[in-house]
């Protein structure tokens, strides 16, 4: 055999296990994550992927996706462009209640000076998932940021409401997840990857 075609053999045999490592999605809690998502015509990346849990009970996995990566809650959150939270429920559950959660995580996690300009945009995002009366496991919900626009809710790729407007408020969000105060701190860690 030639130089030449054993170096490229080599080459192929040794870039083998990095394209295995590569797959078209990431599984966590045996579901799919997609490796990437196009948020406001722009491709955001899987930056990492968690459970919220309550002791042995799993109550939903959420999925954060950035436009580059970010290793920990202040680059994430001072990141310009789209962004994306990915809940999947587990089990069905009153919406009012996480209605009440995203409420309470942000009402925790941001500064004390914001609350009074978040309010009325919470009240709205409440009363929007507050209506939909229930969410059922296997619901995908996806909390995107378009920049200039707000947040725009959706449920199995149906949009829920108009958007909410204020990057500002789609931060105080993110925050409840991977603040300093997060919904659970082993879901914060997951979200701040790296995916393994």
């Amino acid at each position: 055999m030639s130089l030449p075609r054993r170096s490229f053999l080599l080459g192929c045999l040794l870039a083998a296990p990095a394209l295995r490592a590569q797959p078209d999605a990431y599984v966590y809690e045996g579901l799919r994550f997609e490796r990437t998502a196009r948020v406001a015509d722009a491709e955001l990346l899987l930056n990492g992927a968690g459970l919220k849990g309550v002791k042995w009970f799993k109550l939903y996995l959420v999925a954060l996706y950035l436009p580059e990566p970010a290793r920990n809650a202040a680059e994430a959150l001072a990141m310009a462009g789209p962004k994306r939270l990915q809940l999947r429920m587990l089990y069905d559950a009153p919406a009012s209640e996480f209605a009440k959660a995203f409420n309470n995580g942000v009402t925790r996690n941001a500064p004390a000076a914001d609350l009074p300009r978040l309010s009325v945009r919470m009240q709205d995002f409440g009363r929007s998932v507050t209506a939909l009366g229930t969410v059922r496991a296997g619901d995908v919900i996806d909390l995107d940021l378009h920049p200039g626009r707000g947040l725009l809710f959706s449920v199995n790729g149906r949009p829920q409401a108009e958007p909410i407007a204020g990057d500002d408020f789609f931060a105080a969000l993110l925050r409840a997840f991977i603040g300093e105060r997060p919904y659970d701190a082993r879901m914060r860690a997951g979200l701040l990857g790296p995916l393994r």
